[in-house]
């Protein structure tokens, strides 16, 4: 009962798009710009780095507070991650599939983040590094999510084991919260099905560069 409540507490924070409110104050319908995205990539690309910039902020804000706080109610108990996980599940959802929206809401990697910095900070610098310099080097920003949902899976693996320690979630629980977390990360992979054919073809938009037909 009580990971259906943080999952559905995690959906009402998640569910928020800023993309979408951002836009209406703009008079901007990102929906029917750019990529059609309401996501902080999109959000960049049709008002600049200011929309960018505030909706990936807000997008990343709307997951840390829950999942931290949840982090912070539990911490110290054996099920602190697992609840913390649940969450996240949440969220996750909420952000991608907001009912108001007719399920039609972003990708979760700017939401991601901030779920990643609620789980650990040093795992999150890192994911920064990573998406940053791989978005840089290739200038495909699906790229760089899609090798980053990849990375937070390995790194909540390794991060995990009694031997590195960086999240101490206890043996018991270890396999509940890798489950849903590896699982929110292959969310995300898909999210970006309709990205990586594009890349597969070459037809995908490098990051500067103007809208292919």
């Amino acid at each position: 009962m009580l990971r259906l409540l943080l999952v559905v507490i995690g959906y009402l924070f998640g569910m928020f798009q800023t993309g979408h409110f951002y836009g209406k104050i703009k008079n901007v319908d990102l929906h029917k710009s750019g990529s059609g995205n309401a996501g902080a990539t999109n959000a960049l690309r049709v008002m600049g780095f200011k929309g960018g910039f505030t909706v990936f902020f807000f997008d990343c804000l709307k997951a840390f507070i829950p999942c931290f706080v949840t982090r912070m109610i539990f911490h110290g108990q054996p099920m602190e991650y697992v609840y913390f996980a649940w969450c996240a599940l949440g969220v996750i959802l909420g952000n991608n599939y907001p009912f108001y929206l007719k399920l039609k809401g972003g990708k979760g990697v700017a939401a991601t983040g901030g779920l990643t910095l609620a789980l650990n900070w040093q795992m999150a610098l890192i994911g920064i590094v990573i998406f940053f310099s791989i978005a840089f080097i290739t200038r495909y920003v699906s790229l760089a999510s899609i090798i980053i949902a990849c990375s937070l899976s390995i790194m909540a693996v390794l991060f995990s084991m009694p031997a590195i320690g960086w999240i101490p979630v206890e043996t018991p629980q270890r396999i509940e919260f890798l489950i849903i977390w590896i699982a929110l990360m292959m969310l995300m992979i898909w999210r970006h099905k309709g990205n990586i054919d594009r890349l597969i073809h070459g037809t995908e938009n490098r990051f500067g560069s103007k809208k292919k037909g």
